[in-house]
């Protein structure tokens, strides 16, 4: 009997102690900043965010920033889509901290394996960054002084993608990192 409650004492100090530890993992981790432009209308993109950012926060703090997409007419000269992009990316950049490490999803950027993504957080963390933010561009890309802010232009593909199902696309793939990065499986 005596054992028993030695036993339960043991338990029970290890499970404050594991709690403890978490608190001080969550308190220490990893700010994941996502700035897009547009609303998500469909139910199907908002559930999938809702599960992936539930997944995520596991692992990292999680922040969804949108911002307010400008209309572009059809047949709009180059002057008019860098005019919207230049609006799109004042609003961007209101939302990007100084200290933080920003990545752009660009269709030039570099493409990279899921191994290698979860490679680039985890050195970045390693580096002592302790925030990261990926923007995603509206429909007609991201303008020339969010580029100039970036740090890393990250490709997912030559093909162009909606700027709506990017955002899920690009939070399975930080989720998937962050399987990667704790050793723990995930489907190839």
């Amino acid at each position: 009997a005596a054992s028993d409650v030695y036993k339960r004492q043991c338990e029970q100090r290890r499970k404050r102690r594991i709690k403890k530890l978490e608190a001080l993992i969550q308190e220490k981790s990893m700010k994941i900043t996502i700035i897009t432009v547009g609303k998500i209308k469909e139910k199907y993109l908002k559930d999938a965010i809702a599960e992936y950012s539930k997944r995520l926060s596991k692992y990292c703090k999680l922040e969804i920033m949108e911002v307010a997409d400008e209309k572009t007419p059809d047949n709009a000269s180059e002057n008019v889509e860098q005019m919207i992009r230049s609006k799109e990316g004042e609003r961007i950049l209101k939302y990007v901290k100084d200290d933080a490490y920003v990545i752009t999803l660009e269709i030039q950027g570099k493409q990279v394996t899921s191994e290698e993504l979860a490679d680039k957080i985890d050195t970045l963390g390693v580096q002592g960054i302790s925030h990261i933010t990926f923007i995603i561009g509206g429909s007609i890309g991201l303008g020339e002084q969010v580029l100039a802010r970036s740090d890393y232009a990250l490709s997912f593909s030559k093909m162009t993608f909606p700027h709506q199902l990017m955002r899920v696309i690009l939070l399975e793939q930080i989720y998937r990192s962050y399987r990667i990065i704790h050793g723990e499986p995930y489907h190839k």
